[in-house]
């Protein structure tokens, strides 16, 4: 079973406008919309996610330069998406998300 908010560290917002993310599992990198992004993780919209406990890097970018990080997928619904949660981020990147978000619960 997939994070729900009562067991999330961190809350998710939906994005005002598209954001894109590429994401690689093995040897394809793909790019995908992102459905709500969070400091712990994010939704990603995609046909035909990895299966559960697979492990993701993910390229985005935000006001102020790129985001590069891993992941671990814990939450994979084929024909929808898969919810993945951040497991290495470097602090800069991290930095920029946390201003993106806390830009992003303002004004929510």
């Amino acid at each position: 079973m997939g994070a729900t908010k009562k067991t999330r560290r961190y809350p998710r917002v939906g994005l005002p406008k598209e954001m894109l993310v590429a994401w690689q599992s093995g040897a394809e990198r793909i790019v995908s919309r992102v459905g709500t992004l969070g400091l712990g993780g994010l939704f990603i919209s995609t046909p035909e996610p990895p299966a559960v406990g697979e492990i993701v890097k993910l390229f985005f970018e935000v006001p102020g330069g790129e985001v590069r990080a891993r992941a671990v997928v814990r939450d994979a619904q084929p024909g929808k998406g898969m919810g993945v949660e951040f497991t290495a981020m470097g602090m800069e990147a991290r930095g920029r998300l946390q201003r993106l978000l806390k830009q992003l619960l303002q004004i929510a």
